[in-house]
């Protein structure tokens, strides 16, 4: 996998990703059960997405980021 998130990006995702985690376990103990799933699985794909720094939605739009200059293979600059 090729880096493609990065920057404040990465740091509004993991926070995001922090606050919905949150927000599904407040849901899960208020007996919401459909929020909880929502927001957990949204969460965590977020954090996922900080961890890792790559968002699959963003190499197939195309946008990078991280702020380095790099091709994909096949791309000739």
């Amino acid at each position: 996998m090729q880096r493609n998130v990065g920057g404040i990006d990465r740091i509004v995702r993991g926070v995001l990703g922090i606050w919905l985690l949150v927000m599904a376990a407040a849901a899960y103990w208020d007996d919401r059960p459909e929020r909880a799933a929502v927001a957990g699985i949204a969460g965590a794909g977020l954090l996922w997405n900080a961890v890792t720094c790559f968002c699959g939605g963003n190499y197939l739009l195309g946008v990078d980021t991280t702020g380095s200059t790099h091709t994909r293979s096949g791309d000739s600059s």
